[in-house]
């Protein structure tokens, strides 16, 4: 038996904006005085953060269901997102379940593992449709797969399971937009089809005024009407789930130019978000050396793939590049594993490499996964173009299968920054900087250090999407759909 009404937004394709109309929609439920979850079956996607797991230990889920958890005002756990694949080849992606790797799913073909997989995902969303008044449901990709029909637990399957009342969102800007709706829906199995409550047209610019007849003729045909035309808004707050964001660079060339390197397998980009919106701070990212020109920064992010991505790196030549920047480097996670001399893979799980010798420091690959949340600090002793941070105290997360210490032969670099237990988790040498703590840059403390503003809060983005999808819903809509 349960207990909650259920909201699922399905999408005519992957970016068509699902994960940022179901953030708006928890938090819009959330100032309800309702109680809210969300929930996605399975998430891809190298983005995930750490969360409480269910047996006193920490796991993993997708990003996009941790930002809803706090839209939702609730602690993110890992029921939200039963099911992540975190993908590390063309072919081949690491399973979670629960919020821990599961070796066995992860080598098992796509079809016998979603069918182990599914009764994971649907014990946990009839729990939490149990403990909820509103269980906000995101779907993935398109729920119009025919290839995938009959294993599609994630939005059909879902979708049965929780009696959803879904909306079906589209990218107007891309074009088609009509027969998107059209097509997805026809294609949808009928009963299925029967729950979907409205069409949304998503990112439109331009005057509303020329949609007519168009919305009026799809309703004909489908008996659906279209309750929300959302215009087109970058700068809501979120990161993009999927990509590296929309690729563009952001901010004024005057201002202080900050160069993300985006190779393949880039992962945990989502913590960048709060530079993309910085006053003053031009982001970019950097496939190959002219891309470095003119940067103060240069950052290597977190990798699904660290030995994979620092090949490519060398392939794009660049190492090279990196080497004889003369601003400031950074490295977080795989990209401070990459900075050191070696990496050193015994078990077989990422690869063996020299590194790119920035850093005296060594990593060896482990089997065991580390997931942890964790309060940072920086060393009061920093020096040269990091002593803006010393002192400073900042949240954040670890989540690594690496072990880094100094290079045995040479000189100890300093340490920089230690975790909750006091161990050693960055380095500096001179210029360049390497943590394993992410999130760092969500956090006010550091954001005033380094660039003296604190960026825009959590709270306030979380409200600003739920006063968006007010204004551009149908009255009273939103509200229907619990009804």
């Amino acid at each position: 038996m349960t207990r909650g009404k259920a909201v699922m937004v399905l999408g005519t394709t992957s970016g068509a904006g699902k994960s940022w109309l179901a953030t708006a929609l928890c938090r819009w439920y959330a100032r309800q005085g309702l109680k809210v979850a969300p929930f996605k079956a399975q998430n891809m996607s190298n983005n995930a953060r750490v969360v409480p797991g269910l047996h006193g230990t920490m796991g993993e889920i997708g990003s996009a269901q941790y930002f809803q958890a706090l839209a939702a005002r609730r602690v993110p756990e890992v029921r939200m997102n039963p099911v992540l694949l975190k993908p590390e080849a063309d072919t081949q992606s690491q399973v979670v379940v629960l919020g821990d790797v599961n070796a066995e799913l992860s080598r098992m073909p796509w079809r016998e593992r979603s069918a182990q997989l599914r009764p994971h995902a649907r014990a946990a969303l009839q729990a939490l449709m149990a403990e909820n008044d509103v269980v906000v449901i995101e779907g993935a990709g398109s729920p119009a797969e025919i290839n995938l029909a009959a294993s599609d637990y994630v939005n059909l399957g879902t979708a049965r399971d929780a009696q959803a009342a879904c909306l079906l969102v589209t990218d107007i800007d891309r074009g088609g937009a009509f027969a998107h709706l059209y097509g997805t829906h026809q294609l949808m199995p009928e009963d299925v089809r029967a729950q979907v409550r409205g069409f949304v047209l998503n990112r439109f610019r331009g005057d509303a005024g020329l949609l007519a007849p168009g919305p009026e003729q799809l309703q004909q045909l489908t008996g659906v009407p279209t309750i929300a035309t959302l215009p087109m808004w970058r700068g809501h707050g979120l990161p993009e789930e999927d990509g590296v964001f929309d690729d563009a660079a952001t901010g004024s060339h005057s201002g202080l130019r900050v160069a993300v390197v985006a190779y393949p397998r880039l992962s945990n980009l989502d913590e960048f978000q709060p530079l993309r919106q910085l006053p003053g701070v031009h982001l970019s990212w950097a496939r190959e050396p002219r891309d470095l020109a003119g940067a103060d920064w240069v950052i290597l992010p977190g990798s699904k793939a660290t030995a994979a991505d620092l090949a490519w790196l060398r392939a794009q030549k660049l190492d090279l590049a990196i080497n004889s920047h003369r601003g400031r480097i950074l490295g977080i996670c795989g990209g401070l594993q990459m900075l050191g001399e070696a990496l050193i893979d015994p078990h077989g799980l990422d690869g063996n490499a020299p590194g790119l010798g920035l850093l005296p420091l060594v990593t060896v690959f482990e089997p065991q996964k580390l997931l942890r949340s964790a309060v940072f600090q920086f060393a009061g002793d920093l020096s040269g173009d990091w002593q803006a941070l010393a002192g400073v105290q900042a949240a954040g997360y670890e989540i690594r299968h690496g072990r880094t210490q100094p290079h045995a032969g040479l000189p100890a670099p300093h340490v920089a920054l230690r975790n909750s237990a006091g161990e050693a988790v960055g380095w500096q040498a001179g210029r360049v900087l390497g943590v394993y703590a992410h999130g760092l840059f969500e956090q006010p403390a550091v954001l005033k250090a380094l660039f003296g503003q604190a960026g825009r809060p959590l709270e306030a983005v979380f409200e600003g999407l739920a006063d968006f999808i007010d204004l551009h819903f149908q009255p009273g809509k939103i509200a229907a759909l619990i009804d």
